[in-house]
């Protein structure tokens, strides 16, 4: 079979290995997509993976069943296979994993949307970890990638007043508009902090999501919010270094913060499980993210349209 390997920094090749044995309890799944999440991208770009030596990527994936030995999944069954980031293996043809980390699909939409519930449920999971009071209130969402656009369209429907937007990307705004954002600041040519004080007379967003993980992006978070604001750190570090803020200014303007990550362990993947039904109800309109499909031989450059967010991509996913 084909399969993505890490085999430098930066650099991801397609090559042929064995299809994987399947252990009781496993099932194998034929891949039919798989995305390009940001963890993805810190592995390729920022260092080796554990272990060493190279590594098999990708946690989000879909297909069908082709063989089980777990029961309740049969051949033939469409599922999300949800494993954890360190155990995917989905950038390859087939993959052996769990019956209890995939999800049995409905017949439709197409697998290639309902992949999209992969990242929802991740998002939908942050929001269930710490539920928020939003009805009412101002909230900044800060990265309009995926996980991004889905913290605008949720906490728009959870009754957020106005949700402010941030991204380098016109496309990647875009979209966030389409999700509810009312207002959508390019921060290549505008300052989100003055766009957020502007639109709320100097108070801040009373919720604010932080969803790419830089140190720029998470001192803004601190910046854009209102006293008394809760902060929802969901981007993934951009290393292992210190993230430096004043604990004083945070102490005195009596803030909350959450860091959210984990959704796979969630016992019964009910985050996941909502996120499929939002797709397959035509609650959004994932059709969007679809930007950028390419087939597994071009899996390097999937990797770099990924990472350089060139040619307007919102969310860059491979197919076999």
């Amino acid at each position: 079979m084909k399969a993505a390997r890490w085999v430098d920094v930066g650099r991801v090749v397609c090559e042929e290995v064995p299809v994987p044995s399947v252990a009781d309890g496993e099932i194998l799944v034929r891949t039919a997509y798989a995305s390009i999440c940001g963890s993805d991208l810190h592995i390729v770009f920022l260092g080796a993976p554990p272990g060493g030596g190279g590594a098999y990527l990708g946690h989000e994936g879909a297909g069908e069943v082709v063989e089980s030995r777990c029961a309740g999944l049969a051949p033939g069954d469409r599922v999300l296979t949800v494993p954890h980031a360190v155990a995917g293996r989905c950038l390859a043809e087939y993959q052996a994993l769990p019956g209890s980390a995939c999800i049995l699909l409905p017949s439709a939409p197409p697998l290639s949307h309902l992949l999209m519930a992969q990242q929802l449920g991740t998002v939908v999971y942050a929001l269930r970890s710490h539920p928020l009071d939003v009805v009412g209130k101002d909230a900044a969402v800060i990265g309009q990638g995926s996980a991004g656009a889905f913290f605008t369209f949720l906490l728009k429907r959870a009754g957020a007043a106005r949700v402010l937007a941030s991204d380098k990307s016109p496309a990647r705004l875009a979209y966030g508009r389409t999700l509810g954002a009312d207002v959508a600041v390019d921060v290549g040519a505008g300052d989100f902090r003055a766009a957020v004080l502007e639109a709320t007379a100097g108070l801040g967003a009373g919720v604010v999501v932080e969803a790419v993980g830089s140190r720029e992006t998470f001192l803004q978070s601190l910046e854009v919010a209102a006293a008394g604001a809760t902060i929802v750190w969901f981007g993934l570090p951009e290393d292992a270094g210190y993230y430096p803020f004043s604990f004083g200014e945070f102490f005195r303007r009596r803030l909350t913060a959450h860091c959210v990550f984990g959704a796979q362990g969630e016992p019964g993947l009910e985050s996941f499980r909502y996120a499929v039904r939002l797709i397959e109800d035509g609650a959004i309109d994932v059709g969007p993210l679809l930007s950028h499909m390419l087939p597994i031989e071009e899996v390097g450059d999937a990797f770099r349209i990924a990472h350089d967010r060139s040619d307007n991509a919102l969310k860059v996913s491979i197919r076999f």
